[in-house]
């Protein structure tokens, strides 16, 4: 009995939205030695919270009325509106000082709206979205770039450090969504590079996991490259830990950002239309990685062509 009150003595903390980032983070934060509520719209996700120690609320609202410190992570904008401010959502039981880490990329627009409706009441949002994929969210590799009010943001370090490898204070309210947009460019290049690789490999001869083992020890690697070229060595895109269909949400606010600050994106823009592909080719609830398939599919189609 000591022992489990030992487990439980970091205090507790709340999670609203229990999908492959949320379920991965109130994992942590259990095995971390707190005491995770969790509230997500689908069975199998709460069926999994309790199965790793984790409490069980009714709706996002009955969550928010019992906890201080409340994280969501949600794949879509009406995921969020209905979370945060919907009936039974947590503005209808949070109590003033609480505070919400919302780890979701969405429009910055979207989370400063709920930020000043939030405020209203005396609950506190801060801007956290989340840098890693699934895969490292469940490693317990992902970073968090945390903005907005910096002594909500220290209160809430212990929680960081029981969920992430890392964590960032970036600034006032949004600075962490802007550098996750500028992360997720990266990504999405990066991801369809190594594809490429892979592909080029074949199509030369050269065996896929020689290829994966080298490269990823010289100048030619990248986080991409390293945390999906297992995936493209085995021609096996499930199960996702980011969904294309998912992260065609994520280009969507990418390409409006830098539409909105008019800065030039011909790698990101050009990398796009495969992304469209793989949703065209019905890989939508397979990984992101699946590009890989997709240039495969080309190459094959040229060759012949050729012959």
């Amino acid at each position: 009995m000591k022992a489990k009150s030992a487990k439980r003595s970091k205090g507790s903390v709340g999670v609203v939205g229990l999908g492959i980032m949320g379920g991965a983070f109130a994992k942590h934060l259990t095995a971390a030695g707190f005491s995770v509520s969790g509230f997500d719209v689908a069975p199998a996700a709460i069926k999994a919270l309790k199965k790793m120690g984790g409490i069980a609320a009714a709706t996002a609202a009955d969550l928010a009325a019992g906890q201080k410190i409340i994280l969501t992570s949600l794949p879509s904008y009406a995921a969020f509106e209905a979370a945060l401010f919907g009936k039974d959502g947590i503005a209808a039981g949070a109590k003033p000082g609480t505070i919400v880490l919302e780890l979701s990329t969405l429009p910055l627009k979207l989370k400063e709206d709920a930020r000043k409706r939030f405020a209203k009441t005396g609950v506190i949002m801060l801007d956290c979205p989340i840098s890693g994929t699934g895969a490292q969210a469940a490693a317990k590799d992902a970073v968090v770039y945390a903005s907005g009010d910096e002594a909500a943001y220290k209160r809430c370090k212990a929680v960081f450090a029981g969920m992430a490898r890392n964590t960032y204070y970036c600034g006032k309210f949004g600075v962490g969504s802007k550098l996750k947009y500028i992360a997720n460019h990266l990504v999405t290049i990066h991801n369809l590079s190594a594809a490429e690789a892979f592909v080029m490999a074949e199509e030369a001869g050269v065996d896929a996991a020689l290829m994966y083992n080298v490269i990823k020890d010289g100048a030619g690697t990248s986080r991409m490259f390293e945390v999906r070229g297992p995936l493209m060595i085995k021609r096996n895109y499930l199960p996702a830990t980011m969904k294309v269909d998912v992260y065609q949400k994520d280009i969507a606010i990418i390409g409006a950002f830098a539409k909105a600050i008019k800065t030039p994106t011909p790698l990101f823009t050009l990398s796009k239309m495969y992304y469209d592909m793989a949703m065209a080719a019905g890989f939508a609830k397979q990984d992101t990685a699946v590009v890989h398939q997709v240039l495969r599919t080309l190459a094959k189609k040229r060759l012949k062509k050729r012959s």
